[in-house]
């Protein structure tokens, strides 16, 4: 099993204009782009991915980089799968079950 303070997730925050049609374009094509690279949608405009090395961590952070939209903010931020299972999360006042790590990384 994974150490959960190797194990790592990636979490990008961006906020882009979409006032133009243009701009709405390019937003789209950058959150298509986050999920072909296997990044789920935590909350609009919050993506994350669960990684198994930081050498991983690296190459997608340089892919990102590459394909970040000209207008906007974005911030990428990592954090050990031990700090994630920490995460609170509620849907209204409904508090939520902890999250756990995907299983199809488990190396048997």
């Amino acid at each position: 099993m994974l150490s959960g303070y190797r194990a790592m997730w990636l979490l990008v925050m961006f906020d882009l204009p979409v006032t133009q049609k243009a701009e709405r374009k390019e937003a789209a094509e950058f959150r298509n782009y986050l999920l072909d690279l296997g990044f789920e949608m935590a909350q609009f405009s919050v993506y994350m991915r669960f990684f198994t090395s930081a050498k991983q961590i690296e190459t997608c952070c340089q892919r990102i980089c590459a394909a970040l939209p000209k207008g906007g903010k974005v911030n990428i931020m990592q954090f050990t799968d031990k700090q994630y299972e920490k995460i609170i999360s509620f849907y209204g006042q409904v508090r939520q079950p902890e999250k756990s790590s995907p299983d199809q990384f488990e190396l048997f």
